[in-house]
């Protein structure tokens, strides 16, 4: 019972500082159209905060830029540029940062929440900033432009991560150039973003000078993670992650497999943001909101899996990080990841923390960026896979 009630007030307290309503999706976004993945449509000085009216040494756009869905679609994603207001000339190192789950409304993308200074995780942005690196962060596909959020989809999500740096050096306001350093960096949904970004680089994005990539809290495993979540902390983000594959694959219609509460979840969801959504579906089983079960259809197991990590090798160092005590990412589901790619010959850095979700993400930071610096300035690194 403690538990439950410490998991609720945090939750709420999370409602509450993510309350403030930020920018609906852009009306009359531009068409994808034919051009190159990665290629600027419209981009706006905007500001970035990591708290209400407090303004940074930082200049920032807001962008949408060319992206490719997870069926092969062109698409059109939208972001945020960050470049610190530093002086300094010449080139910088560029992360292109994959974000936490904010939830499925328009409503809840950071590129909105970065103006009024109520994007959590701009704090732990700001960290590599002040270490003078530029940082691009994406919506991701359906959060801030037209179309449902396709949350949980990886391949979707690495092609966002991967065009968001390719829009960064293509933004001229931000002095970046093609041969810039890229570092590729995420925790929870963000580290599933990043994670297919790493296996997508070699085939999708060739060109980006990619030096390392950081993931952490990974949903490597979608229908593991859901049946860990099913009944628990988590069980409203796993509703979500079924929301955010229908949206991605509409054949496999959800609604077909929901009951009249179920669907009424689902409308609560996707008007919201995280933390009340999360807080709507706590400890609730998937059999209380379902007339059958969509994780025994083999169309759902098949779109499930086309986003598990591990079926190929990252070609450049990974850091990867996991909280042992995690509440909605199984640390086995971490420890497998770290396996398949160690197995792949990959050069994996892996570190665990005797900690929860969301503490793993704090604790873990500074340890991961000053991994990354090393990474971005060419020092070697041979993981520690076998040890």
């Amino acid at each position: 019972m403690r538990i439950r009630t410490t998991v609720l007030a945090t939750l709420a307290a999370l409602a509450l500082a993510s309350a403030p309503p930020a920018a609906a999706a852009i009306s009359g976004a531009p068409a994808a159209g034919t051009g190159r993945p990665g290629d600027i449509l419209t981009s706006a000085p905007t500001a970035f905060r990591t708290q209400p009216g407090v303004p940074t040494a930082t200049r920032a756009w807001h962008i949408t830029y060319r992206s490719t869905t997870a069926t092969g679609r062109p698409d059109v994603v939208s972001g945020t540029v960050v470049v610190p207001d530093d002086g300094k000339q010449g080139p910088r190192p560029l992360l292109t940062w994959g974000i936490g789950a904010v939830g499925l409304s328009d409503d809840c993308a950071v590129s909105g929440r970065f103006p009024q200074g109520t994007s959590i995780e701009a704090q732990l942005i700001d960290l590599a900033l002040r270490r003078g690196w530029a940082v691009a962060v994406t919506d991701y596909e359906g959060l801030g432009t037209p179309g449902d959020h396709t949350y949980t989809a990886g391949r979707s999500e690495g092609h966002a991560v991967l065009d968001a740096a390719r829009a960064a050096q293509r933004l001229p306001e931000a002095g970046l150039s093609p041969d810039t350093p890229v570092g590729i960096m995420g925790y929870s949904q963000g580290g599933q973003a990043a994670g297919w970004a790493a296996e997508l680089h070699a085939s999708y994005a060739p060109e980006l000078r990619l030096k390392g990539t950081v993931a952490g809290g990974v949903p490597a495993d979608l229908p593991t993670t859901l049946d860990y979540n099913d009944g628990g902390a988590g069980a409203g983000l796993a509703l979500m992650a079924l929301t955010g594959q229908d949206a991605a694959f509409p054949a496999l219609r959800l609604d077909a497999y929901l009951n009249d509460r179920g669907r009424g979840y689902v409308d609560f969801i996707k008007r919201n943001c995280v933390a009340l959504s999360t807080i709507a579906g706590l400890f609730q089983r998937m059999s209380e909101v379902t007339v059958r079960d969509p994780l025994t259809s083999p169309a759902w197991q098949l779109a499930l899996r086309s986003s598990y990590l591990g079926t190929r090798s990252p070609d450049r160092p990974v850091y990867l990080y996991q909280g042992l005590l995690d509440e909605l990412i199984p640390y086995r589901v971490g420890e497998a990841l770290r396996t398949r790619w160690c197995a792949r010959g990959a050069p994996v850095e892996w570190q665990d923390y005797p900690l929860d979700h969301v503490t793993t993400a704090l604790t873990g930071l500074p340890a991961a960026l000053d991994w990354m610096a090393g990474r971005l300035a060419d020092e070697p690194t041979r993981g520690n896979c076998t040890a």
